[in-house]
Parts: structure tokens; sequence; C-alpha cells
């Protein structure tokens, strides 16, 4: 075979293969937009040499990326925080595939740098940074991303529903502000979101879509399985971004791991846990004040969201967790019942307690002073006992409000003397526990209503013709306290008749009092 014949043979070969590569580079470029691994558009709201530099360099934006990350730490050591946060920006527009890159930017706004600023409004200015960047541009990169709704959801649970930042109060405050325009006045209607009746209803409806990425329907679903909620509060929320996390990992169950499950479901239970505590909003007319107060009527659904998520749970393990969690919250929630005087569901629960733990003490560490086999009265007494040393706002609140129920039934039946002890009781607990928590900045991070609210709202709820004791018990007590013979005939709820009671209540109430929170839902 001679020289030429051999050329022409080459080129054809080579011809044939650039060929090929070139179908097989198609085929490349297909699987790699499918996978969502090819990135070429240009960074927004950059300078223009970053933009060109990002889109010339292709593979080498991890150096760009890099160095970014160094000169936002930087920055943020320097107390720069908005050109962190400029920076921030670019790097997850740089990465934008990489769950981990907003989760970190994310937390660092709401956790880290919030707290540099001493001033609430600036504070929660991060701390909805922090959510909008997960929530608008992390999911619409990473719409299937487990961890970023577990994160998500761990913001509402965490930062806007505990108590450990010291503006918690106003973070509640202002997103229940938010909510309130969309969710009414009482967070519980749905249906102008999901079928708004007017053009204005149906303006706000999209808003609410556009600016909260939140599908009503559901949010209606997470409810109905859930609730129902006050969506003013961040806990329904938490519930919400970890119910949709579930539902995109039963969606992509290839791309979950059995540890990303367990996270959500411990966000929604312990989620359900903290709306069982503080769940109900209850507010003061004359003050224009708020406080948190236990959501009771939560009580079978939180129960069966612990027997969901065991049933859902393939780990022993973590399996073991669930039923500890359940527990605790068995005895919480027969505690509180019982205080609040609804007996009969506190025996229910009680029972249901003893049966599904008959190898467990009712009391942790139980004294051997009480028996082992403990009544309901035994178990809410002894109870009662040790939270007086506790101080958990919770708790102290439920013990409280049941004390003051208890007392004013006293009062009805004509115990005088019990009514005097129980009320002075309540007084002596509420005292040890402001004192106990007056360390606290500002009394702002464990904050109790004053006694004289707690009084009055005790004592509407017993004269509620609507809802509250029966006519003989109510018409004894306003004898008794020397109340209007026309609140009777009166829902006391109402604006006069609160006054009138107020009025009345005013020799008698406590003057110890305590800070509550400045703004309302």
């Amino acid at each position: 075979m001679n020289s030429r014949l051999k050329k022409i043979l080459l080129l054809l070969l080579t011809g044939a293969l650039l060929f090929g590569s070139g179908q097989f580079q198609k085929s490349l470029n297909h699987d790699r937009e499918t996978l969502g691994l090819t990135r070429t558009t240009a960074l927004e709201n950059a300078p223009p040499m970053l933009a060109f530099t990002t889109v010339a360099l292709g593979g080498f934006r991890g150096l760009i990326s890099n160095f970014l990350w160094m000169r936002a730490s930087d920055l943020q050591q320097d107390d720069k925080f908005f050109e962190a946060a400029q920076l921030a920006d670019w790097i997850t527009k740089l990465e934008p595939t990489f769950p981990a890159v907003w989760i970190f930017q994310g937390w660092n706004m709401a956790y880290n740098i919030s707290v540099k600023f001493k001033d609430f409004p600036d504070r929660w200015r991060w701390v909805e940074h922090g959510i909008e960047l997960l929530r608008d541009d992390g999911l619409h990169y990473n719409p299937n991303s487990v961890d970023i709704y577990r994160e998500l959801a761990w913001f509402f649970q965490h930062k806007l529903g505990a108590n450990l930042d010291d503006a918690n109060i106003y973070y509640k405050s202002q997103w229940a502000k938010e909510m309130k325009a969309f969710f009414g006045p009482n967070g519980t209607n749905l249906d102008l979101l999901l079928q708004p009746p007017d053009a204005e209803a149906r303006t706000n409806a999209v808003l609410f879509r556009e600016k909260f990425k939140m599908d009503p329907a559901f949010i209606k679903k997470v409810d109905a399985k859930y609730g129902p909620f006050d969506w003013r509060l961040p806990e329904a929320h938490a519930i919400y971004w970890g119910a949709r996390g579930l539902e995109a990992a039963q969606e992509n169950p290839d791309k979950v791991k059995a540890d990303d499950l367990i996270k959500l479901r411990r966000i929604i239970y312990q989620s359900m846990l903290q709306a069982f505590h503080h769940g109900r909003i209850i507010i003061d007319p004359f003050a224009k004040t708020y406080s948190l107060g236990p959501n009771l009527d939560l009580t079978p659904q939180v129960n069966a969201t612990y027997e969901q998520m065991y049933a859902a749970e393939t780990d022993s393990g973590q399996k073991d967790g669930i039923l500890r969690a359940q527990r605790n919250f068995l005895r919480d929630a027969v505690y509180f019942l019982y205080e609040a005087d609804r007996i009969g569901e506190a025996q229910k629960w009680f029972k249901y307690l003893g049966d599904k733990f008959p190898d467990k003490p009712i009391i942790e560490n139980q004294p051997d002073s009480l028996p082992k086999n403990l009544t309901l009265d035994e178990y809410a007494v002894a109870v009662v006992q040790i939270d007086i040393g506790e101080t958990s706002q919770d708790r102290v609140t439920a013990a409280l409000q049941g004390l003051l129920l208890h007392a004013y039934y006293d009062l009805a039946l004509g115990q005088d003397d019990r009514y005097e002890n129980l009320k002075r009781l309540a007084i002596k607990v509420y005292e040890r526990y402001t004192r106990k928590t007056a360390v606290a900045r500002g009394n702002e991070r464990i904050p109790l209503p004053s006694f004289d609210i707690l009084n009055k709202t005790v004592l509407r709820q017993l004269l509620d013709t609507k809802a509250g004791a029966p006519y003989t018990a109510r018409a004894a007590l306003v004898t008794k306290l020397g109340l209007p013979a026309n609140l009777l005939e009166t829902v006391v709820t109402t604006t006069n008749a609160v006054k009138n009671v107020s009025t009345n209540l005013a020799s008698t109430n406590a003057a110890t009092t305590n800070a509550v929170p400045p703004a309302q839902p």
C-alpha cells in the first residue's frame, strides 16, 4: 500500500472518529442538561467583569467561588455584613445545584449575622432574608432537595418558634402580622386563598402564592391531617415545609437517604408538640398585647402524628426515640388537660398512657413517697409540685390557668376558703417564676402574661354563655364577685362585657405584673 492511499484512509478514519465523537458529545450534553449539571447562565446583579469571567472561564467557576468564599469570610469577621451578603448571593449563583451551599448561606444569615445586631427589626430582616434565600431561590434551583425543605422547616420551628433568641417574640409578632393578611384575624381562614370570592381576594391569593411560595391546596391538606392550626404561628409553617419535604422524598425515592426521612418526620412531630404547648394566641384587648398558651384541642392530632411517624420508620433506634417523645407528650397532655379542668379528657389519656407504656413509671424518677399506681389526682398534684420549681413558660402558664379554673369552680360551689387558698397558691407560683426568670434580658426571652391578664382570661372563659360554665355556676360567680347580673345573658368575650369584668375585678386581682410583648398579631 503506497503512502498516498494510507493518507486517504487515515483522513477517512479521522473524519469518522470526529463524526462519532460529535454524536457522542450530543448525547453527553443531553445527559448533563437532564441531570442539571450544565450551568452557563450569567450571574444576575454582578459586576460586568465577574459576569463575563464566569461565562468565559466555564469550568473555572469553582476557583472563582473559592475566592468569594474566602472574601466573604473575611468581610464577615470585619462586621461588613452587607457586602458579605452580596458575595453570598454570587456564591449561590455560582453553585446553584449544591443544596449545602444554600443551607449554609441561609443559616449564616438567620443565625450568625442576625445576632450581631441589637435592634430586633434589624435582626428580623436578616432572619427573613435567610428564609427567603432558601424558599425563593434554593428550592427554585433544587425543587426536590429534602435537605433544603428540612432546613426551611427548622427555621420556623427553632428560630421563630422556640424562645432561645431574645428577639423571638418580635419574630413571632412580625410573622403573625404578615400572615394575618392572608389567613384572617384568627389564622384559620383558608377558603379565601382556595376560593377567593372577588377580585381583591384573588389578587391577595396570587400575592400569597408568589411571595411566600406556598400552595393553598397543600395547606388545606396539612391542616386537615395535622391541625387545625393558627396559621399566624410559625409551627404551622414548619409542619407545612416538613410535609412538602416528605412529599418530595416520595416522588424521588432514589435521591433520598433514610436519615433524610427521619429528620423530616422529627421536624413534624416536634413542631406538633410545640403547637400543643403554645399554639394559641391570648390577646389582651386593652393593652393590645398578646401571649401564647397551650392549644389542648390538638391532643388527639399530636398523638396520631407520633403513631404515624412510628409506623413509617424502619430504623429500630429511631422508632425508640419516637416512642420516648410520644410518652413525654402524653404525660404533658394529661397534666395540661387536668389543670385546664378537662378531667374527662385527662382521664382518657391517662388510661391511654398506662396502656401504651405499662412497664414505664408515670413520673420519671418517681419519689418513694408516691404510690406505684398513681391515680389521676395523685399524678396531677405530684406534677404541680415538681413544676413549681421549673422555669418552663408553657408548663407554668398551664399550671396557673388550671389553678385559677379550679379556684373559681370552688368559689361557685361555696368553698370560699379553698378558693382563697388556690388563688394564693397561683400568685405564689407566678411570683416564684418571675423571680427565677428575671435575669433574662428584658424578660422577653421567656415571657409570661401578667397575672391580671391570666386571671381575666380564665374568668372570661368561665362566664362565656356559649362555651363557659353551666348557668348556675356562672350565676354563683357573678354573685360572689359582685359582677353585673346582665353578664349572665351576654357573651362575655364582647368588648363591653370585658370592660365590666375588668372594672369589677380591679380590687381582687393580684398586683404582680410582668412584661408582655409590645406587639399584637
